[in-house]
């Protein structure tokens, strides 16, 4: 081995950027990435802890890189090691333990021989690490907000990531201006709760949408997540009204049922949920939803879940991200009785699946025969490449290297 390191990203696409940017330092001190797979010199884990399973999944790997190379220098970063470090730092082979604020110095810890656990829960979360994944030819995460306020009841990341909090428009459009001049078409803005843009700088999530649409070079954006409440009326039309931001929302529900919403402390109920999605529809055509639901929530009844399964399939989406839920210590829902049986939570996710897979496959065939935009991508899976339309349909074709990086005209079969 020869000044190599090796990265594991779990979770987010927020991880993902950040991962991304991480690579870079280290490129830059001279080392040189390999395959997670691989014997490495220095291992460096960004972690995830939505779920307990997460966490779990995240020291099953310390183990199994420490197998792989026990002379090895594991560094655990991310929102576990933000909030458990002394349970990470007992693990064998961990080398060092970075919370949040020491982040942006994994490559100097790591490579100076500065082992240790870095920055416990009890001195906080502050500070911002500029970030933007880098290394595919086709799109970019762009890092433009960190931390939440809103403490739903299930949830960690407040915790883990801190207050809301970014960086000045000016210095995002600069990186933006970065990202286009490495040939990339594509900028998705990423953030824990990305509408709320603007807690440090008095800027607004708005004004950022207007300064990154004049970006030469990048010709689409997506918007990763965004909470339904700080998805203006004035934000969506905007975006209708002839932009380079594309008819994509991954908007969170967690619940169709206003029971629910009401005991995870969420900021809006169904009815507005509903209204808000419709009204997107009636300023733009084939739109594509993604929304984020949890089954098995404390309390949740039957009856409540058929609530959401009915609302879901009112609203129909073309996609459900499912998460069972998932007791975390320190939340208030881990107090609140009685818990969903495990077994029940299964049934639940299996219920959610199916739709998701039913409403899917209505949205694509509602689009059948369109011609839309796709932006391939650089994979090649058995002579296929593949890419996405404005609204996040993939399309397959035979591959083809000049097509990689480029806006082609498809008709969606």
């Amino acid at each position: 081995m020869d000044n190599t390191v090796a990265f594991v990203t779990l979770g987010c696409k927020l991880n993902y950027a950040e991962t991304s940017t991480m690579a870079r330092s280290f490129e830059e001190r001279g080392y040189r990435q390999v395959d997670a797979a691989s014997p490495a010199d220095i291992y460096v884990i960004n972690t995830c802890s939505v779920t307990e399973h997460a966490d779990k999944k995240c020291r099953n790997i310390i183990r199994r890189l420490h197998k792989v190379n026990p002379q090895a220098r594991i560094v655990v970063t991310g929102c576990y090691a933000q909030l458990k470090p002394e349970e990470i730092s007992a693990l064998e082979g961990v080398y060092a333990v970075l919370g949040a604020k020491d982040k942006g110095r994994t490559a100097e810890i790591a490579i100076e021989g500065k082992g240790g656990v870095y920055n416990t829960p009890r001195s906080g979360v502050s500070g911002f690490m500029n970030a933007y994944s880098f290394g595919e030819r086709t799109r970019s995460f762009l890092k433009v907000q960190d931390g939440c306020d809103y403490f739903c009841t299930y949830c960690t990341v407040p915790l883990a990531r801190g207050a809301s909090r970014n960086l000045p428009i000016a210095d995002l459009r600069a990186q933006a201006e970065e990202i286009a001049a490495k040939g990339i078409k594509e900028i998705v803005l990423t953030g824990v709760n990305t509408g709320d843009f603007g807690r440090s700088t008095g800027e607004s999530f708005l004004d950022l949408l207007k300064v990154l649409n004049e970006v030469e070079g990048i010709e689409r954006y997506r918007i990763s997540s965004i909470e339904p409440n700080l998805l203006t009326d004035e934000i969506i039309d905007w975006i209708a009204s002839g932009t380079k931001f594309l008819p994509h929302f991954h908007i969170p529900l967690q619940s169709g049922c206003d029971k629910i919403l009401t005991a995870m402390h969420r900021r809006y109920d169904t009815e507005f949920f509903a209204n808000k999605i419709a009204y997107i529809r009636s300023r733009m055509d084939n739109v594509f939803f993604g929304i984020d639901v949890i089954a098995g929530f404390p309390g949740e009844t039957d009856e409540d879940f058929l609530e959401t399964y009915r609302f879901l399939e009112r609203i129909a989406p073309a996609f459900i991200h499912i998460f069972p839920y998932s007791r975390r210590a320190g939340t208030v829902a881990a107090a609140i009785k009685p818990q969903v049986q495990e077994c029940i939570k299964t049934r639940r996710v299996e219920m959610l699946e199916e739709l998701c897979e039913r409403l899917h496959s209505e949205f694509c065939k509602a689009n059948e025969g369109r011609r839309e935009q796709v932006l391939f991508e650089s994979t090649d899976k058995g002579g296929k490449m593949f890419g996405y339309t404005r609204n996040y349909i993939m399309v397959e074709r035979p591959y083809d290297s000049s097509l990689i990086g480029r806006i082609a005209d498809v008709v969606l079969p």
